[in-house]
């Protein structure tokens, strides 16, 4: 077989992607809010790189979900319509409820223990952009020891808009969240570790419709 048609040495990591990681984070970290304008120009002289790779890098986060692109509006951080967050809600609620399945039938002990310490640094956060990392951070780890690559591949498809999703929970309100997001991840791994899949399944569902009732509009008021 003659070389033609093979596949080309791989590229190392380019600079698009260095860009990327940067302005992922700086969204993630609450400088550019949803809505927020994106200018190409102003991004490369801040990063003191060229457009070409900044605009690579934008596509690369419109692939994710977390900006939206328009010639005639330019790059905007992604806002979140109701419809999106209904069908964030419901895919991920299908992955997370087989999730739940997987690990309470197939993950060890010590798997179960590394969620624990997991929710565990939960408790000393006092920064509710840090909470967030560390809430996404932990349902990282359930789909990890889950034992289910393909499940884990669809979760990471959409753990950006997740993750920008409990942003937008953020800048909505921040009552009682940093003391009730770390007591709701303690009930999830103690569900977890006892192997109670009908109280897991209730818990995780509980902890994903208190952040969409807060975002719809929803929440108890009197819910601690």
């Amino acid at each position: 077989m003659s070389d033609q048609g093979k596949v080309s040495p791989a590229r190392r990591r380019g600079l698009s992607d260095e860009v990327a990681d940067q302005v992922r984070d700086a969204i993630f970290s609450g400088a550019y809010a949803p809505g927020a304008q994106l200018r190409e120009v102003e991004l490369s002289a801040m990063m003191d790189v060229s457009r070409g790779p900044v605009r690579e890098a934008l596509r690369v986060l419109e692939r994710e979900g977390l900006v939206h692109c328009a010639w005639h509006r330019g790059t905007t951080v992604t806002t979140l319509s109701p419809e999106d967050v209904a069908e964030l809600d419901s895919l991920r609620g299908a992955l997370e409820d087989l999730a739940v399945r997987q690990v309470i039938t197939r993950a060890s002990d010590e798997d179960l223990a590394s969620l624990a310490k997991a929710a565990e640094v939960m408790k000393h956060v006092t920064d509710a952009h840090e909470m967030v990392r560390l809430d996404i951070a932990f349902h990282d780890a359930v789909f990890a020891v889950a034992s289910h690559q393909r499940l884990a591949d669809a979760w990471d498809g959409i753990r950006c808009q997740v993750h920008l999703f409990l942003l937008t929970r953020i800048n909505i309100s921040t009552d009682g969240y940093l003391g009730c997001i770390p007591r709701e991840h303690h009930g999830l791994v103690t569900a977890l570790r006892s192997r109670d899949t009908e109280t897991a399944l209730h818990l995780f569902a509980a902890h994903r419709r208190h952040a969409v009732d807060v975002v719809t509009g929803n929440a108890d008021p009197n819910r601690p």
